[in-house]
């Protein structure tokens, strides 16, 4: 996706595009389901989309999500808001929906084209070529890697480029996509407006809105025996005794999946009528994250999106992240041009690569500074991301952390300039990530002392949290 809205953007600017995707058209082919956690679509990805025009395209066929509810095991519910200001929420967007949307802008512009089923699988950084799977090569100025967490192109850098590095770091757990249908007058079953999760301390479940009424689920959970999480999970009970942890490993057919759901999600089963049939059907995928540097090679070559670093999706920032650098990217090429280079070679995909070749534009000054300034934010983002998914999991189930979300929202609806969090990642795409991060540890750090020490939110004087952290200040930890 950041590649598509990458051409579109470069199209706009005049250059001549040529889009390498590796998969066939998603618009005449049938999309293969399994993988597609569903996107929140948030401030950040909107104000990209905005400068294409396409904001209020998408948001039309959005669910907005005003807030997570809470479902325990014995079936009771409880709304934690995201925010305590009025029109500040997430929407549930569909993936192939959001996708096609960019392939259909795309083909408004006449000097941009998509070139299918071309898989890149390497690149030679001497040459500056790019290797397709087909044996096809093509030469080229500079490319832009859009091509995914999995890129070819960081491959082929990490290979060739003394001084390359990267961490590649991968949760035990796995996930595995499963499917609420719409009622049978075609309602929704459960709260429209709202994430859905089944936190259980060391897995979850989660489920997000479609606009057909349906909710696209995914459960989070343990794998013991595949690559990369080999080496088990375990936890400890209350005695000492070691306990094995639930893990897909265990869930071998489907009388035991039925059991486990019956046993940790009682309330979303009679809701899932195809759920033992998405179980075994749907793969299974990996979380991970994954940092590097450099980013760029002398104007050469450029990672972008979730090639320079993929993250976890327990932020719902991924996406968000990705079209932010567009927009960041955009924005330094728009320093740089007088006037558009109109009949320059580019190119980008959403699973491919993107080229930009001839001409005399500077390219490597403004990959310099991108990678400048994009760098420690979308660290900071990663991490904020994989530390979100403890909280998902366990912290939201547990009445401290609940108090503290009631005392962030009634700051929020009391106080104009207090933002938690989550505000500051998700709803202001003024605010750097890393920014939002320090800022953000050190509130909660704050209101969770504030809240262990009080039985009910009503107990606090809201003037005096705010004064307190008006007064914080914000170091690294």
């Amino acid at each position: 996706m950041a590649g598509s809205l990458l051409a579109i953007y470069l199209a706009r600017r005049g250059f001549s595009v040529d889009v390498f995707e590796a998969r066939p058209d998603m618009r005449t082919t049938e999309f293969g389901g399994g993988r597609s956690i569903n996107l929140a679509l948030s401030e950040r990805g909107i104000a990209a989309l905005r400068e294409v025009g396409m904001d209020e395209y998408m948001l039309a066929k959005a669910v907005p999500m005003y807030g997570r509810m809470i479902h325990s095991v014995s079936g009771d519910t409880k709304l934690l808001p995201y925010s305590g200001r009025k029109g500040e929420y997430i929407n549930s967007v569909s993936r192939a929906g959001l996708n096609i949307a960019l392939i259909n802008e795309a083909g408004k512009y006449e000097n941009l084209q998509f070139i299918f089923n071309q898989r890149c699988v390497g690149y030679n950084a001497d040459v500056g070529e790019v290797i397709f799977d087909n044996g096809r090569t093509m030469g080229s100025d500079t490319v832009i890697a859009t091509d995914g967490a999995g890129s070819a192109i960081r491959h082929s850098l990490q290979q060739s480029l003394p001084g390359f590095q990267i961490s590649e770091v991968f949760l035990e757990h796995g996930y595995k996509e499963l499917h609420i249908p719409p009622g049978p007058d075609g309602e929704f079953l459960i709260e429209k407006n709202a994430l859905h999760i089944w936190p259980r301390h060391k897995f979850m479940m989660i489920a997000l809105p479609n606009f057909d009424a349906s909710f696209t689920c995914t459960l989070f959970l343990a794998r013991k025996n595949s690559p990369p999480y080999e080496g088990g999970a375990a936890a400890a009970s209350a005695d000492g005794v070691v306990l094995s942890e639930p893990s897909f490993d265990d869930l071998t057919d489907q009388r035991s999946v039925l059991a486990f759901f019956e046993r940790e999600f009682p309330d979303a089963v009679p809701l899932m009528p195809t759920l033992t049939e998405d179980f075994v059907h749907n793969p299974t995928g990996s979380l991970g994250t994954i940092k590097c540097w450099p980013w760029n090679i002398d104007g050469k070559a450029l990672l972008l999106g979730d090639s320079a670093h993929a993250m976890v999706p327990f932020y719902g920032q991924g996406m968000n992240c990705a079209f932010e650098d567009v927009r960041v990217l955009d924005g330094l090429i728009e320093k740089q041009l007088s006037e558009p280079p109109i009949g320059t070679p580019a190119a980008a995909s959403a699973s491919g690569v993107a080229m930009l070749a001839g001409g005399q534009f500077e390219w490597k000054h403004i990959f310099d500074e991108y990678a400048a300034q994009r760098k420690q934010n979308t660290d900071a983002i990663q991490d904020m991301a994989e530390e979100n998914f403890y909280e998902m999991r366990d912290a939201t189930a547990d009445p401290v952390f609940q108090r503290k979300r009631e005392l962030e929202t009634r700051l929020e609806q009391t106080y104009p300039d207090y933002f938690s969090k989550y505000s500051m990642v998700t709803f202001r795409e003024d605010l750097p990530y890393s920014v939002a991060k320090l800022k953000g540890n050190a509130q909660d750090r704050l209101l969770m002392d504030v809240c262990r020490n009080v039985r009910s939110v009503n107990e606090i004087d809201l003037s005096d949290v705010m004064e307190k952290v008006r007064d914080l200040h914000y170091e690294e930890t």
